[in-house]
């Protein structure tokens, strides 16, 4: 009998020793990062855990595990919506402006791995950098896109026109980002519906939008940039440019179709500095000086970055806040 009570006493000793040590280990993994896998007590672990999601894109459906971290981007408006998301890209096509990257995103890119043009990326350079998800266009790369998908887990949008909000909503999708992609669209939103409120009868001035190039002279209609955003802003537009379309190329037979109330113009001479002189060509000629917002000294130039080549996020802001301060002159 008094065997049985020391073994009796030993064994409840060990048990209380187990407990314990299960209670310190149950402790401990409160403290553990939201990876750790799930107990049958815990909550669901976060997507970024390992969790296999489907975005559907221009080139079919992609699936995604987790959260990516190591993300290559191949547009410009693409590498703007990233930082607006709070995520610095591993690598990026270099800005159509810039040495590499435009001044209003140059210190958000410090360290970013320029990989070569959006017409040409370096697949190479981007195999190098690990990616776990390639987000490019299909206007821009529809041609490697099998190749870049052999690489890592590849998203592309379709167009590259005005509605850069589509595209937005895409990338931030990709991500993993949704909801934080939804609140910043939602403010700027707010900002567009605040100015609108702001220019009141001013809107129905009719804006046109010009672009010089070397050689070359286009219209920019309401699927631009600038476009959308006048358009969401409720300004009227000449009829030749109140149309649902990117450009029209005009001559200078056609110069009355860039007449307007306001005309703001840019000129692509970052390439090509004839682009200037042609620009020079046309302002100088006598049909361009009979037009009526030239004779009413409206006139004026833009930052083509801002206006029209970034074409994201940022750059929107960016144009709203000067068409602000134009109007409210």
């Amino acid at each position: 009998m008094k065997a049985f009570r020391i073994f009796g006493l030993i064994g409840l000793s060990l048990l209380l020793f187990v407990s314990g040590c299960g209670s310190g280990n149950q402790a401990a993994s409160n403290h553990q990062p939201a990876a750790t896998a799930p107990t049958e007590t815990e909550a669901p672990a976060p997507e970024n855990s390992g969790d296999v999601r489907v975005v559907p894109h221009a080139m079919g459906e992609t699936k995604i595990t987790g959260t990516p971290n190591r993300v290559v981007i191949l547009t410009n408006e693409g590498t703007e919506a990233l930082l607006a998301l709070g995520i610095k890209p591993v690598g990026a096509v270099k800005s159509w402006q810039g040495e590499p990257w435009y001044a209003h995103i140059q210190d958000k890119m410090q360290d970013v791995a320029v990989l070569g043009e959006e017409t040409q990326p370096n697949l190479e350079l981007i195999a190098s950098l690990k990616p776990d998800l390639i987000i490019g266009n299909k206007i821009r790369q529809e041609k490697v896109f099998s190749q870049l998908s052999a690489i890592a887990p590849t998203v592309f949008s379709d167009e590259l026109s005005g509605n850069w909000k589509t595209n937005f909503k895409l990338y931030a999708q990709a991500v993993n980002k949704a909801a934080e992609g939804e609140a910043i669209m939602a403010d700027f939103d707010k900002r567009v519906e605040e100015a609108k409120a702001k220019l009141g009868d001013k809107t129905k001035t009719q804006v046109s939008l010009v672009r010089f190039l070397n050689g070359k002279v286009r219209l920019y209609m309401k699927d631009t940039f600038a476009g959308v955003l006048f358009n969401q802003l409720g300004f009227a537009r000449p009829a030749a440019q109140d149309k649902d379309e990117f450009m029209q190329v005009i001559t200078k037979e056609q110069m009355t179709l860039a007449d307007g109330d306001v005309l703001f113009y840019w000129v692509s001479d970052y390439e090509d500095k004839d682009a200037a002189a042609y620009k020079e060509e046309w302002v100088n000629d006598p049909l361009w000086k009979n037009l009526n917002v030239v004779k009413n000294n409206q006139v004026f130039q833009v930052n083509e970055v801002i206006w029209n080549t970034s074409g994201g996020i940022f750059a929107a802001n960016m144009l709203l806040d000067d068409i602000v301060k134009h109007f409210d002159k």
